[in-house]
């Protein structure tokens, strides 16, 4: 499994800076449902997106270290909006809703995915999205066009396996290389993957340092 988690070039520094970051007061900032609303931050930014049940709530909590900080909504696919959380004035991380139940009407549905890809083209302090991945199943036809959407905008993005520990281990395997050579004709998808269980806590120190790295590089 770790063979296929980034290239293992981070330093101790940068464990330790990804550690020291999520362990930093976060608050949740806003719910956006309109480009107007979108906060006016100059902190690095990050997103996460991936489809209902992918284990995005569970993920953020567990790089936070908190139980309750990003909920699942009791309805999938119902609400749709952005949520903006800070840590303190070095990160802001966007939590979009999950996408694949398609209960909103079409024209509501077309209308939000304007809007996130509105979000995902203009905001120049938006430095990578991440896309949540589950391992027991692989990318899924939900998730092609939220890749696309990502390189029509020339938007950065980086794939996160969830739920590793649920996938036998060869089904992992074979799930992690064909991602990765689905990745090879994506534009603007970052070649290395992070393979991660919330439950396990496997792969969450990955996860902090290369969001640290990001905050060191685009960082005031």
């Amino acid at each position: 499994m770790s063979d296929m988690t980034d290239e293992k070039t981070f330093t101790e520094e940068e464990y330790e800076f990804g550690r020291w970051l999520f362990t930093q007061q976060t608050d949740f900032m806003l719910g956006v449902a309109q480009l107007e609303q979108l906060p006016q931050t100059s902190a690095v930014e990050i997103c996460f997106a991936g489809r209902s049940n992918v284990g995005k709530s569970s993920l953020i909590n567990a790089l936070c270290g908190r139980r309750d900080l990003a909920r699942t909504s009791s309805t999938p696919g119902r609400t749709q909006q952005l949520n903006f959380f800070k840590i303190i004035d070095q990160l802001v991380f966007c939590d979009q809703p999950g996408y694949g139940y398609a209960k909103a009407p079409v024209q509501e549905v077309r209308k939000w995915q304007d809007v996130v890809f509105s979000y995902l083209r203009g905001r120049p302090q938006l430095r990578r999205a991440f896309v949540l991945i589950d391992g027991r199943h692989g990318i899924k036809d939900t998730d092609r066009p939220v890749m696309e959407m990502m390189d029509q905008a020339a938007m950065s993005y980086q794939i996160i396996v969830t739920k590793a520990d649920k996938a036998k281990k060869i089904e992992l395997e074979k799930h992690l290389s064909n991602i990765s050579k689905e990745l090879a004709k994506h534009p603007a998808a970052h070649p290395d993957i992070l393979v991660t269980s919330s439950e396990k806590g496997t792969g969450i120190a990955e996860v902090r340092a290369t969001v640290g790295r990001l905050v060191k590089e685009f960082g005031k």
